[in-house]
């Protein structure tokens, strides 16, 4: 017999064998396979009648045996794994994989009944009328519940309060963003949304004591033409304290409270602006409470600034835990004394990170880092942080086998939880505003060809307009890299010294090597709505502006194709414009599918002392999170081949580009247990503003036909705290082919990747 054969024999075995579970079912025992709905009601549209349908077998029990496919595996695993023993494999896998089966005898159907009667009264079907039925064959049998639902009763008119009381007045103003709309069907769930909305809005004027049981909703369904009245009002019996409008007296923080704390100590207190500091040894300056607590003595009770001062006390940083108190002034008083009570951590800490990676270029590489973390350096909240890293990237096989990649640095991160300007925008949510001050520096050494020294700084402010918009304005960012040593391999490829008389120079190589320096702002804008499981549509959007030296470069005439080349500080500095801007589009198709897209388009204008964009700033594409089915920093610029310059022995050099145009679009089913897979389809590339020695390489108007295309599939492993990402990619457009040649597909160049997360 031959393998394959082997194989399709012991799958059919398998299938057979899932397939006939029923027979483990003992005499007169059926399974239950499931429940239906119909619902009978000429007046309903098939639509809204199927949707109906849908909803309400959710609410039948039990479940029916899962399955896939079809086929109950867990349950031809219980039966197949049955054993009296309570240790060992065969107990271990039935009581872990296995799945007893569901009997049809322990369907309730009148208590099903009932429960769908409920859910379509709630949802304004008063007359509804279920009954349910078991319809079964020798081994099987399924629930069939049958629903009369009579008319749907609407709304006609929502009357709130018409009283004097300050409360009622407070209920009656919140009906212009009421939920009860008249022409809409009665739903039970949206009347209790309504409570919940009407106390929300009285917590935002003070009604500290409110709660949405204060509230009731009569409804007169005796109106005619099936129409419902809706009359808002609030309990007679609620308390005079819940229909009280509460002012804050005194606000105190605990900055280094402790479980054995017992006694308030308001006799301690140290007051700053308008709150009170508490503690026995001082572990913070004042101030670093004024981002954090919104409300002020005097002021009305306010729902969100609580909320938002409890947000920003944890987003702080030095605290583990926050812990928030109101009480009463006195018995007869509507006045709130505020408690804030915060656990920190420890001011200092250690932590040792090791990673690892691969890329679709072949490395293997892992990664050493060391921080050193205090949580509150000059006791204003600022977290300092170092970090001392070192990587290496070994390519074991493929082109650039041997001219490994090391590198070794050290980063240090200043960050105030608060704006360090005279000027900055207003900022009362839930976030803390931050001013960043970054310092760091890195060897990179290309083994056999280069090291290279970097140096980089940045100053800024990153803040929260909202849960959706984050900005990011650097004020400052400088980099210089400088080449230490270069080798003498090195050299001669970029001249190809040792290539075929004619062969031109390798200006990749060239930039590589550069003198970079960059001085001047950049700011981002991000706005995401993809944390919200709920939308079917989401979006993402980063867009990002820098600058360098744009103003002393006008000022002294900078102009390198003029032959005026300009210095600052003893170096020649980079001049240029570059915007960025990547789009995510994510569509819901079902509860456990996605699609998902991405487009990303990137720009760089270089000018004055400049012909192209630093080596450190210019675009790359293709690897694991970009086109897949080439590998990283392959491809480019345009339909220039770097392959022409490449013989035995010779490393590929690293492809950039002053223009980038990318699209991105996958479809991500979820197979199984917490394995997705994933369909996709990749296109893009990078081009140089000038041609200059690559022909081929200059974005013109043609540019469609230089873009490279790929497709592929993956797998996902979702492992709750990382994603494990597996995608095969195949080229299908290859740019620098001849025309004619460029379409085609030949597995022999698929292209693996591994890496963790989603690639967008």
């Amino acid at each position: 017999m031959s393998k394959h054969l082997r194989y399709i024999v012991i799958l059919s075995v398998f299938l057979l064998s899932a397939c006939s579970a029923t027979k483990y079912l003992a005499p007169g025992q059926k399974l239950y396979t499931g429940g239906e709905v119909k619902i009978q009601d000429k007046d309903i549209k098939k639509s809204d009648a199927s949707a109906l349908s849908d909803e309400l077998q959710l609410l039948l029990r039990p479940k029916p045996n899962g399955s896939i496919l079809g086929l109950r595996v867990k349950l031809w695993i219980y039966n197949k794994t049955r054993t009296k023993k309570t240790k060992g494999l065969a107990h271990w896998l039935n009581t872990k994989f296995g799945e007893p089966p569901v009997l049809v005898s322990s369907v309730d159907l009148e208590k099903n009944s009932g429960i769908l009667q409920n859910r379509l009264q709630n949802k304004s079907y008063f007359q509804a009328q279920v009954t349910g039925d078991t319809v079964g064959k020798k081994k099987t049998a399924k629930a069939v519940y049958t629903a009369v639902t009579g008319p749907g009763y609407k709304i006609r008119k929502v009357m709130f309060p018409q009283g004097k009381e300050n409360i009622d007045t407070a209920v009656a103003g919140t009906a212009a963003k009421t939920f009860l709309k008249p022409g809409d069907n009665y739903n039970l769930d949206v009347i209790k949304n309504e409570r919940l909305r009407i106390d929300a809005r009285l917590k935002e004027e003070g009604y500290y004591y409110f709660a949405p049981e204060n509230l009731i909703m009569r409804v007169d369904s005796s109106i005619a033409g099936h129409q419902v009245d809706i009359f808002v009002a609030v309990k007679r019996s609620t308390a005079d304290k819940a229909k009280t409008i509460y002012t804050i007296d005194n606000i105190y923080v605990y900055p280094s409270y402790s479980l054995r704390d017992t006694s308030l100590n308001l006799d301690k207190a140290q007051k700053y602006r308008w709150y009170n500091i508490i503690e026995k040894r001082k572990t913070v300056n004042s101030y670093i409470f004024a981002n954090t607590v919104l409300m002020r003595p005097g002021g009305v009770y306010n729902r969100t600034e609580h909320n938002n001062s409890l947000n920003r006390f944890v987003n702080l940083g030095p605290y583990k835990f926050v812990k928030n108190r109101f009480e009463d002034v006195s018995t007869d008083s509507s006045k709130l004394n505020v408690f804030y009570f915060l656990t920190p951590y420890k001011k200092k800490s250690l932590q040792l990170e090791i990673l690892g990676r691969t890329t679709s270029a072949n490395y293997t590489g892992s990664q050493i880092n060391i921080n050193w973390l205090n949580r509150n350096a000059f006791k204003g909240g600022e977290a300092l942080k170092v970090t001392l890293f070192g990587s290496t990237d070994v390519q074991v096989g493929g082109d650039n086998n041997g001219f490994n990649v090391y590198q070794a640095g050290i980063t240090t991160t200043l960050s105030w939880p608060r704006f360090i300007s005279p000027i900055y925008p207003k900022a009362d949510n839930a976030y803390i505003p931050h001013t960043n001050l970054t310092l760091g520096y890195t060897l990179v050494n290309r083994q056999k060809l280069y090291t290279l020294n970097s140096f980089n700084a940045s100053f800024g402010y990153q803040w929260k307009e909202n849960v959706h918009r984050t900005h990011e304005l650097n004020i400052l960012n400088v980099t210089f890299v400088n080449p230490q040593s270069v080798s003498q391999l090195y050299l001669d490829s970029i001249s190809n010294k040792n290539k075929p008389p004619g062969t031109p120079r390798n200006p990749a190589l060239q930039h590589v090597i550069d003198k970079q320096f960059t001085l001047g702002p950049s700011y981002g804008y991000t706005f995401t709505n993809t944390t919200e499981d709920y939308r079917t549509n989401s979006i993402y959007y980063n867009g990002k502006v820098s600058l360098s030296n744009n103003i002393y470069g006008l000022i002294t005439g900078a102009d390198t194709t003029g032959g005026k080349v300009r210095k600052l500080f003893g170096a020649i500095f980079n001049q240029y414009v570059k915007l960025e801007n990547e789009i995510r589009y994510f569509h819901k198709t079902g509860p456990n599918s996605t699609f998902a897209s991405r487009l990303i388009v990137g720009v760089g204008l270089p000018y004055g002392n400049s012909t192209q964009l630093p080596y450190s700033q210019q675009f790359f594409i293709g690897g694991p999170n970009s086109l897949r089915g080439f590998q990283a920093r392959s491809l480019g610029p345009g339909s220039y081949d770097p392959r022409a310059l490449i013989q035995s022995g010779d490393f590929l050099p690293d492809e950039s580009g002053d223009i980038k145009i990318e699209a991105n679009v996958e479809y991500r089913p979820k197979l199984f247990s917490i394995v997705r897979g994933a369909l996709f389809v990749d296109a893009g590339n990078i081009w140089l503003l000038h041609t200059g020695s690559r022909p081929g390489s200059a974005f013109n108007k043609n540019f469609v036909n230089n873009l490279a295309v790929d497709a592929g599939f993956g797998l996902r492993f979702d492992l709750s705290v990382l994603v494990l990402r597996t995608d095969m990619g195949y080229p299908l457009r290859t740019p620098y082919l001849p025309e004619g040649q460029r379409w085609g597909f030949n597995s022999r160049y698929a292209v693996f990747n591994l890496a963790i997360g989603y690639p967008f």
